[in-house]
C-alpha cells in the first residue's frame, strides 16, 4: 500500500469519528431516521460500551493528574495537555462513530459496519441463510469470512450464494468473502428483518429476470419486416 494512500485512508478514519462526535451530540445516525425509509438500524455499541468509556474515563483522570505534575514545565505540559485531549476525543470519537453507524437493512443491501473502520455493502439478492450465531472469535479471521466483532463477539452469521468483494481489516487490501459475522444488541430482531428483506429482493430479482427473459422471447418471436 502507498503512502499517499495510507495518508487518505487515516485521515478518512479520523474524518468518521470526529463526525460521529457531532451527531452523538444531536443524537442522530448514519443511514437511518425518517429520511431513510425501509431502512432497519441495529445498533451494537453496547457491548463495547463499559470498556470504551472506562478507557475514556481513565484518560480524563490521567490527563488532569499530569496537569498538575507538570505544572512547573509549562512546554512539557502544553504538550502533554494537547496529546490527552486528543486521546480522550479518539475514545469517545469511537464510541460515538458505534453508536450512530449502525448495520443497516434496507434498500436492497445490508451494511455490515464497525464504528469508522469498516462499512461492508452486501447486496440482499446473494443472503442464502442468516441464523443467530453466538461466537467469541480469536485471531485472524478464515479466508473468505468477514468478522466484525464488538466486544469480542458476534452473534450474527450469514452465508452468501456469490462471493462478494469487501475490505475485511481496517487499511486492509479488498477480498471476497462469502460468510459475514457481526454483531447486533438485537440479534433476534436484526435476523427477522434480515431475512425478510433477503427474500423480497430474491423474489424481486428472480421477477426482474423473468420479465427480461420474457421480452427476449418476444423479441424473438416478432415477425420481421417485410423486405421493400
Amino acid at each position: 500500500m502507498s503512502r499517499g494512500r495510507t495518508l487518505r485512508m487515516l485521515l478518512a478514519h479520523e474524518g468518521r469519528w470526529l463526525a460521529s462526535l457531532g451527531l452523538w451530540a444531536v443524537r442522530r445516525r448514519d443511514g437511518a431516521g425518517p429520511a431513510a425509509r425501509g431502512v432497519h438500524a441495529f445498533g451494537y455499541a453496547r457491548a463495547q460500551a463499559p470498556l470504551v468509556l472506562g478507557f475514556a474515563f481513565v484518560c480524563l483522570v490521567e490527563t488532569v493528574g499530569m496537569s498538575f505534575l507538570l505544572a512547573e514545565w509549562p512546554v512539557v505540559h502544553g504538550i502533554m495537555l494537547v496529546l490527552d485531549v486528543y486521546t480522550v476525543l479518539m475514545a469517545l470519537g469511537l464510541h460515538a462513530a458505534a453508536v450512530t453507524r449502525p448495520h443497516l437493512v434496507g434498500a436492497g443491501v445490508l451494511r455490515v459496519r464497525n464504528g469508522a473502520r469498516l462499512d461492508a455493502v452486501i447486496p440482499l439478492a446473494l443472503v442464502a441463510t442468516v441464523r443467530r450465531d453466538l461466537r467469541f472469535p480469536n485471531g485472524k479471521p478464515p479466508a473468505g469470512v468477514l468478522e466484525a466483532a464488538t466486544g469480542g463477539q458476534t452473534s450474527v452469521t450469514v452465508e452468501l450464494s456469490a462471493p462478494v468483494t469487501v475490505v475485511r481489516r481496517f487499511m486492509g487490501a479488498p477480498e471476497e468473502v462469502r460468510t459475514v459475522r457481526f454483531h447486533a444488541d438485537d440479534s433476534r430482531a436484526a435476523v427477522t428483518a434480515l431475512r425478510e428483506a433477503a427474500e423480497a429482493a430474491r423474489e424481486a430479482a428472480e421477477e426482474t429476470a423473468r420479465t427480461a427473459a420474457g421480452t427476449v422471447r418476444e423479441a424473438d418471436a416478432a415477425p420481421e419486416p417485410a423486405a421493400p
